[in-house]
């Protein structure tokens, strides 16, 4: 019997999401970024009516732990005061909408946001994961981040819209007219199934939308490295371990007077800022261990997970070389890291699989394993190369 559950849709602020620690709350920034005011009352609302912890989600948002069905109320009021409540839960839920954060201020990144943001209320029904990136910045870096339309740029400059999991996309005409045909086409294609479907599994049955002969700038299939914390040329990136902190961090970075940008990496980009901020739960060193595994919530913060995650993953970091990835996940959803991983440990009621080269939900090559077997696994002349 399968131990958890694909809900197949994501927590919003006025849908959240039952946990281990109470409603999980997810607030969507507006344009993908946040005034410091903003900011500062997502961080203030976190403490008055959640348990004070944020988590940086893989689509560029914040999620608020800790939240009860009495403070719920109050809370969307809090955000609502900041314009950063939508008016029902169907337009929520249709803005999943991931903006490149390397783009200046007040660029034509920000209208062509504005013009996909206006398009979503006239898309089809689609499945709650359905997703956009607008990744046409100076230069192109959401490649891994979950979406199902991509807005990007062909080597001439032009825009193009590309389905994901397929390697051309069409010219641009008109944005949001163009966006709402491609959602249409998915729709009308047999992309929905009991309210659920991704682009990339369509297109993997080899159903191809018409009109896609352009090739994006960045060649495609391989994955853009992720970005690393420290100084960009349009500001500075900075990390938390396991894209999380203490509403008191967040805090501290609004105050610094700069726009917040989350990102699908589960860091901030601090707009503008020309400085890393010492501020302590931050990760701002590329070469930091803690950047090299990934980790769930895990129990009991998560009702599905079956065991604990985060402390093991802090142990094992120091262990994972630079440039490889370890991830561990609470049960085979692998919901912190869907993509594979160069190893990725699968907690079960008897222990941990470890698949190599795999997501979560592939069998484990060994499983059984206690996390006292695993620094010395790593270690171990025979262990499975990260």
């Amino acid at each position: 019997m399968t131990a958890w559950q694909v809900k197949g849709w994501c927590p919003g602020a006025l849908r959240p999401m039952a946990s281990g620690d109470g409603l999980i709350v997810r607030v969507r920034p507006p344009g993908g970024r946040l005034s410091p005011a903003q900011a500062e009352a997502i961080a203030r609302a976190a403490l008055a009516h959640g348990n004070g912890i944020i988590d940086l989600s893989a689509r560029a948002n914040l999620q608020l732990r800790g939240v009860t069905e009495a403070s719920h109320g109050p809370l969307i009021a809090d955000l609502r005061a900041h314009g950063l409540i939508d008016p029902d839960i169907e337009t929520e839920q249709l803005r999943n909408l991931i903006v490149t954060p390397f783009r200046p201020a007040s660029s034509y990144i920000d209208a062509l946001t504005a013009v996909l943001t206006a398009a979503l209320a006239q898309m089809p029904p689609l499945p709650g994961k359905f997703g956009f990136a607008l990744d046409c910045g100076p230069r192109p870096v959401l490649s891994g981040a979950s979406a199902d339309i991509r807005v990007e740029r062909a080597a001439d400059g032009q825009l193009i819209l590309r389905p994901d999991g397929y390697g051309l996309g069409r010219v641009v005409n008109d944005l949001a007219q163009d966006a709402v045909s491609l959602a249409q086409w998915f729709a009308a294609s047999g992309g929905v199934t009991d309210g659920r479907g991704r682009m990339a599994a369509l297109i993997g049955r080899g159903v191809v939308p018409p009109g896609c002969d352009t090739a994006p700038a960045q060649p495609l299939p391989q994955p853009l490295p992720q970005p690393a914390p420290g100084p960009h040329a349009e500001g500075v990136l900075v990390a938390l371990a396991f894209g999380q902190m203490r509403a008191e961090t967040l805090i501290a970075l609004a105050a610094l007077g700069h726009e917040l940008r989350p990102t699908p990496w589960r860091m901030l980009f601090l707009a503008a800022a020309t400085q890393i901020p010492a501020i302590a739960e931050l990760v701002t060193d590329p070469a930091e261990p803690l950047l090299r595994v990934t980790a769930c919530t895990g129990a009991p913060g998560c009702p599905q997970a079956l065991g604990q995650t985060r402390t093991l993953a802090r142990s094992l970091a120091a262990l994972v070389p630079a440039g490889s990835v370890l991830h561990v996940s609470g049960c085979a959803k692998g919901c912190a890291h869907p993509g594979p991983a160069d190893l990725t440990l699968i907690a079960s009621p008897r222990g941990f699989g470890l698949v190599r080269g795999g997501t979560a939900s592939d069998t484990p090559m060994q499983t059984g394993l206690s996390p006292a077997d695993l620094p010395d696994l790593l270690k171990a002349p025979h262990a499975p190369p990260l």
